[in-house]
C-alpha cells in the first residue's frame, strides 16, 4: 500500500518515479498481484492517471484493463474502474484547451486505440454484456465506453455488433432504463449506432424504439423538453431519414398522430428558449423527412393524407399564422408545410382555404405572397414562401387556374378594397428589387406550368402602364422589360417565364412574334460578344429564339420557321447558336438548381434558376439543337406528320370525349348496381335465415315423423292442426294418454307372464310329487326335462319382448321430453301454412299405414300367445300322464332329487333375473306389482283353474 500511496500524491522519500515507470509498475501490479484489493487499487490508480498520461496508458494497460474485464467480472467496483480508465484512452472528449493544442493528435490516438480495441471482436462482445448488467457502476461507463468506440470506428463496431447475437437487442433495453443519466446516454449510443446503417435502423424500428422515444419525448414535455428530447429527435431522425422501410413502419404503427401534440404551440409566443427552437426546428425536419420529395412518391402520399387526417397540417398552419413565432422557426414551418401539400389535391385545396387572423381575413396564400415581393423581408424567408407557392401549384390545376383567374379582366376586383395572388404576382415582377421580380417571374411561371389552357389564357390580361396610356398585354411589357437592359437576376427571371409560356403553346409564340421588336432583340444579344455574365441571358435569349422556331406554326409569313432559321444562319451562325444555347446547362447555379425542387440559394445574389425550370432546359436543349439544322423539306415532312398528329389528337380527344361520358353513365350504372346488390345481398340473408329455418322445422318434422312411426293406437284421432313447426298442447296431452295405455298394455303382458310362472311353479311342485314316487321311469323322466326345457324358453322369449317394450316405453319418455321442449323454444311462424297442412295430410297418411302394421304384429303375438296356452293344456294333460306313472318314477327317486336340486338352482337364477328385471322397470317410472299381489292373484287363477277342472 506504501507505493500506491507514493502514488497517489502522498509523501514519499527519495526520487520521484515518472510517469511511465509510474504506469509500468501499476501494469505489473495488475497483472500479478492475487489479492482483488490490489489489483483494484491499481485500476484505480491507472484510471487517476489516464487523462494526464493518455498515450503510456493506452500503449502499457490496455491488454491487462481487458484481462481485468475478462476475469474479475464478480467485482463490479474493479470492472467500473477499467471501463472508466478505457474511456478516457480512447475518448476525445477532452478539455477545449486540450483539443485546440493537439486536436490532430488527440484524433489519431482515439482512433488508433479504438482499432486496437476492436482489432479482437471478443472485446465488443464482452463489452455488450457487461452493458447488460444493471449495476449501475459497471453499465454506465460500458455505454460511454461503446459509444466512444462508435465515434471512433463505426463502421467497424457497427458490423460487430449486429453480428454478434442479440447485441442491437441489448443495447435497446437501455431506453428502459429506470435512471435517466443511463437512458440518456443509451439514447446516444443509439445516435451514433444507426449512423448510415440502415440494416441497424430496420433492427431498432422494429425493436419498438419508435414507442419508447415517443414516450420519452412525451414525457420530457414535447417541445418544450430538454436536450434529451433533442437527442431523441436526431435519433428518430437517423431511424427515418432514407429508410422507406422504417417511414412505412412509422405510419403503419399510426406514429404519425402522436406528432400533433408536438406543434401545439399556446397564444403566448414571446420568449422563446434556445432550446424549445432547438426541438421543434428538429420536429418540423423530423415530419420533413416523412414527406421528402426524393421518398417514393407512394409513400410521400399516404404521410401526406395521414397528418391531414390527424389534423398535423391544420396545426401547422396554425403556426403559419400565429404572431411571435422566431423567424428560423416560422420559415422552416413553411418549408414543412409545402412538403406536406406538394402534389396532394387534398392537401393543396385545404391550404387554399386557410385565411389569415387579419381583419379582413385574407387568404393564406395572399398572406405569404406579400411577404416574398417584400424586399424588407429575411432572404430565407422569401425563398421559403416561393417553395411554399410552388408545392401548392405542383400537379395543381385547379390551383394554377384560381391564380391565373385573379389576373384575368373579369375576376379582377374594380374597387381595389383587397389584393389578389395575381396582382401581388405582377407588382413584384415589374417592381425594382430584382430578387422580387426574379420570384414573381418563377411563381407565375409554376401557374402555368403544363398548362396549356392557362398559357392561352394569360395572353388576355392587359396592365395599364402609365395613366393615358392605352393597356399593354403581359406579354409585350415583359419583353419591353427585357430590352431596358435591366439587372441580370431581373432578365434571367423574365426569360425563364417567357420560355416556360412559349413552350408547347403556338399560340403564345404567334403573339410573341407578332411584336416586331422582339426578334431583332434576341438575335441581337444572341450575336454580341459580352461578359461572363451576360452569357447565361444569351443562353436563355437563344433557348426563346430556339421555341419560337421549334413550336411555330408558321401562322406569320415574316416569321415562319424557315426564314427564322435563315436568320440565326446570317445574323449568328449555327454553330455560335448551338454553342450560346449550351451555356446554361453547363452553369454552376444550373446544376445547383437541378438537385432539388427546394430553393437552396446561399445568397441572393446566386438565385438564377429554378428546379422545373432545369428539367424544361434539358427536354428542350436538344430538340432545338435538331429543329436548327432541319431542311425546309424536312420541316415539311415535320408539319404533315405533327398536323397528322394533330388529327388524331383531335381523334383521340373526340372519343376521350365520348369515353368520359361513357364513364359517367357507367359510374351511374356501377351505383345502380351496387344498390341493387346492396338490396340482394339483404334479401339472399332473408332467404338465407328462412331456409335456414324451414330446414331446422323439417328436422323437427322428420324427429316427429319418427316418433309418431312408432305409436300404434293414438295416430287414428290426429287432426289437421299438425303444424311443422312444433306440436300443439293438445297433441302431447294425446300422447301422455297413449303412453298411458302403453303402460297398461305392459302391465297386461306382466300379468301373463307371471300366470306362465305361476303354471311353472306348479310344474315343478308336481315334478316334486312325482320324485317322491318310485315308479317313474327314466324315459318319462326325460321326455319331463325337455317339456320343462321348452317352457323355459318360452318364459326366455317372453322376458326378451318385455325388455324390449320396456326400452321401446324408455325411448317414448325420453322423445316426450324433446317435444316438450320443441314445444316451448320452436318458432311459430314459418311459410306457406297450406302447403304444411298439405305435407302433414301426406305424412298422416304413412304414420297411419305403419300404424296398420304394428296392429298386425300385435295380432300375431296375440295369436302366439293363444299358442302357448295350447301348450299349456297339453301341459295339463301330459301332468295327468304323469300322474298315472308315478308309481314307475319311484325307482329313481334319488338321482331325480339331485336333478331337481340344479333345476331348482336355475330357477332361483331366473328369479333373481327377473327381480332384476322388475328393478329395471321401477327405475325407468314403470309400475310394477309386488310379489304378494302376485302370488294372490296367482293363487285366485289357480283356484278358478282347479273348479274348470272339476267341472270337466
Amino acid at each position: 500500500m506504501s507505493f500506491l500511496w507514493g502514488v497517489m500524491g502522498g509523501p514519499s522519500a527519495g526520487p520521484q518515479p515518472s510517469g511511465a515507470e509510474t504506469i509500468q509498475k501499476l501494469c505489473d501490479r495488475v497483472a500479478s498481484s492475487t489479492l482483488l484489493d490490489d489489483r483494484r487499487d491499481a485500476v484505480r490508480a491507472l484510471k487517476s492517471l489516464s487523462k494526464k498520461y493518455r498515450l503510456e496508458v493506452g500503449t502499457q494497460a490496455m491488454e491487462h484493463l481487458i484481462h481485468v474485464l475478462q476475469t474479475d467480472r464478480s467485482d463490479s467496483e474493479i470492472i467500473g474502474y477499467a471501463l472508466d480508465t478505457l474511456y478516457n484512452v480512447i475518448s476525445n472528449d477532452l478539455e477545449e484547451e486540450e483539443q485546440e493544442e493537439n486536436l490532430t493528435k488527440v484524433d489519431d490516438l482515439g482512433s488508433q486505440f479504438t482499432e486496437i480495441f476492436i482489432k479482437q471482436h471478443e472485446n465488443v462482445t464482452l463489452l455488450l454484456t457487461l452493458v447488460e448488467e444493471f449495476d449501475f457502476h459497471v453499465r454506465w461507463p460500458g455505454v460511454k465506453l461503446l459509444t466512444s468506440l462508435l465515434k471512433q470506428q463505426g463502421p467497424q463496431v457497427q458490423q460487430i455488433i449486429l453480428v454478434s447475437p442479440m447485441g442491437v437487442s441489448r443495447l435497446m433495453d437501455l431506453l428502459a432504463d429506470s435512471r435517466e443519466v443511463i437512458r440518456n446516454d443509451g439514447v446516444l449510443l443509439l445516435q451514433q449506432l444507426t449512423k448510415s446503417n440502415a440494416a441497424i435502423q430496420k433492427i431498432v424500428a422494429f425493436e419498438n424504439a419508435f414507442e419508447r422515444l415517443l414516450d420519452i419525448i412525451t414525457e420530457e414535455g414535447n417541445s418544450d423538453g430538454g436536450i434529451v428530447v433533442e437527442d431523441c429527435l436526431l435519433l428518430l431522425q437517423n431511424l427515418l431519414k432514407n429508410n422507406n422501410s422504417n417511414q412505412n413502419f412509422f405510419k403503419e404503427g399510426s406514429y404519425i398522430q402522436r406528432m400533433k401534440p408536438w406543434f401545439e404551440v399556446g397564444d403566448d409566443n414571446c420568449g422563446w428558449s434556445a432550446q424549445k427552437v432547438t426541438n421543434l426546428h428538429l420536429m418540423l425536419q423530423l415530419v420533413r423527412v416523412l414527406v421528402s420529395p426524393t421518398n417514393p412518391p407512394g409513400a410521400t402520399s399516404s404521410c401526406q393524407k395521414a397528418m391531414f387526417h390527424c389534423g398535423l397540417l391544420q396545426q401547422l398552419c396554425t403556426i403559419l399564422m400565429a404572431t411571435g413565432v422566431p423567424a428560423d422557426i416560422l420559415t422552416e414551418t413553411i418549408n414543412t408545410v409545402s412538403e406536406v401539400i406538394r402534389g396532394c389535391q387534398m392537401n393543396q385545396d385545404y391550404f387554399a382555404s386557410v385565411n389569415a387572423p387579419s381583419n379582413p381575413p385574407r387568404p393564406a396564400i395572399v398572406v405569404l405572397l406579400m411577404s416574398m415581393v417584400n424586399e424588407r423581408q429575411p432572404f430565407v424567408l422569401r425563398c421559403a414562401v416561393l417553395y411554399c407557392f410552388q408545392c401548392f401549384l405542383y400537379k395543381n390545376q385547379k390551383g394554377q387556374g384560381e391564380i391565373v383567374s385573379t389576373l384575368l379582366p373579369s375576376t379582377i376586383d374594380a374597387t381595389g378594397n383587397s389584393v389578389s395572388a395575381g396582382q401581388l404576382l405582377c407588382g413584384g415582377l415589374f417592381s425594382t428589387d430584382s430578387l422580387s421580380n426574379w420570384c414573381a417571374a418563377v411563381a407565375l411561371a409554376h401557374a402555368l406550368q403544363e398548362n396549356a389552357t392557362l398559357k392561352e389564357q394569360l395572353l388576355r390580361v392587359q396592365l395599364a402602364t402609365s395613366i393615358g396610356n392605352p393597356p399593354v398585354s403581359l406579354l409585350q411589357q415583359c419583353t419591353n422589360i427585357l430590352s431596358q437592359g435591366s439587372k441580370v437576376q431581373t432578365r434571367v427571371g423574365l426569360l425563364m417565364l417567357l420560355c416556360t409560356w412559349l413552350s408547347n403553346c403556338s399560340i403564345a409564340v404567334t403573339h410573341f412574334l407578332h411584336n416586331p421588336a422582339n426578334i431583332p432583340f434576341l438575335t441581337g444579344q444572341i450575336a454580341e460578344n459580352l461578359g461572363e455574365e451576360e452569357q447565361l441571358v444569351q443562353g436563355l435569349c437563344a433557348l426563346l429564339l430556339g421555341i419560337s422556331i421549334y413550336y411555330n406554326d408558321n401562322s406569320l409569313e415574316n416569321y415562319r420557321k424557315e426564314k427564322l432559321k435563315q436568320l440565326i444562319e446570317k445574323r449568328i451562325g449555327r454553330e455560335n447558336f448551338i454553342e450560346k444555347l449550351g451555356f446554361i446547362s453547363k452553369h454552376e447555379l444550373y446544376s445547383r438548381a437541378a438537385q432539388k425542387p427546394q430553393p437552396g440559394f446561399s445568397s441572393p445574389e446566386h438565385m438564377m434558376f429554378d428546379h422545373e425550370f432545369t428539367k424544361l432546359v434539358k427536354e428542350l436543349e436538344g430538340v432545338i439543337s435538331k429543329a436548327i439544322y432541319k431542311s425546309s423539306e424536312e420541316d415539311k415532312k415535320e408539319e404533315e406528320v405533327k398536323k397528322t398528329l394533330e388529327q388524331h389528337d383531335n381523334i383521340v380527344t373526340q372519343y376521350k370525349k365520348v369515353i368520359r361520358e361513357q364513364d359517367q353513365e357507367l359510374e351511374e350504372l356501377k351505383q345502380r348496381i351496387t344498390t341493387l346488390m346492396s338490396q340482394n345481398e339483404q334479401l339472399q340473408a332473408t332467404v338465407t335465415q328462412q331456409v335456414s329455418q324451414i330446414q331446422q322445422h323439417k328436422d323437427q318434422y322428420n324427429l316427429l315423423k319418427v316418433q309418431l312411426g312408432k305409436d300404434t293406437q293414438h295416430h287414428n284421432s290426429h287432426g289437421d292442426t299438425f303444424q311443422m313447426n312444433g306440436i300443439q298442447t293438445e297433441e302431447v296431452s294425446k300422447l301422455k294418454e297413449e303412453l298411458e295405455e302403453w303402460k297398461n298394455k305392459h302391465e297386461l303382458l306382466q300379468g301373463q307372464i307371471r300366470e306362465k310362472d305361476f303354471l311353472i311353479e306348479k310344474l315343478k311342485s308336481s315334478q316334486l310329487e312325482i320324485g317322491t314316487t318310485e315308479l317313474s321311469s327314466q324315459n318319462s323322466r326325460s321326455g319331463g326335462l325337455e317339456h320343462n326345457n321348452e317352457l323355459q324358453k318360452e318364459l326366455e322369449m317372453l322376458r326378451s319382448q318385455l325388455q324390449l317394450q320396456s326400452a321401446e316405453i324408455s325411448q317414448l319418455l325420453i322423445e316426450n321430453q324433446k317435444l316438450q321442449v320443441m314445444n316451448t323454444t320452436a318458432d311459430p311462424v314459418l311459410g306457406d301454412s297450406g302447403a304444411i297442412v298439405a305435407k302433414s295430410s301426406e305424412l298422416e297418411g304413412q304414420l297411419e299405414q305403419q300404424i296398420k302394421e304394428l296392429k298386425s304384429e300385435v295380432k300375431a303375438l296375440c295369436e302366439e300367445k293363444e299358442s302357448l296356452k295350447q301348450h299349456l293344456d297339453s301341459s295339463s294333460s301330459t301332468v295327468a300322464i304323469l300322474q298315472d306313472e308315478k308309481i314307475k318314477l319311484q325307482q329313481e327317486v334319488a338321482e331325480s332329487k339331485k336333478e331337481q336340486d340344479d333345476l331348482l338352482v336355475l330357477l332361483a337364477d331366473q328369479d333373481q333375473k327377473l327381480s332384476a328385471l322388475k328393478i329395471k322397470l321401477k327405475d325407468l317410472g314403470v309400475p310394477v306389482e309386488d310379489e304378494d299381489d302376485i302370488e294372490s292373484g296367482d293363487q285366485g287363477d289357480e283356484d278358478e283353474d282347479v273348479e274348470e277342472e272339476e267341472q270337466d
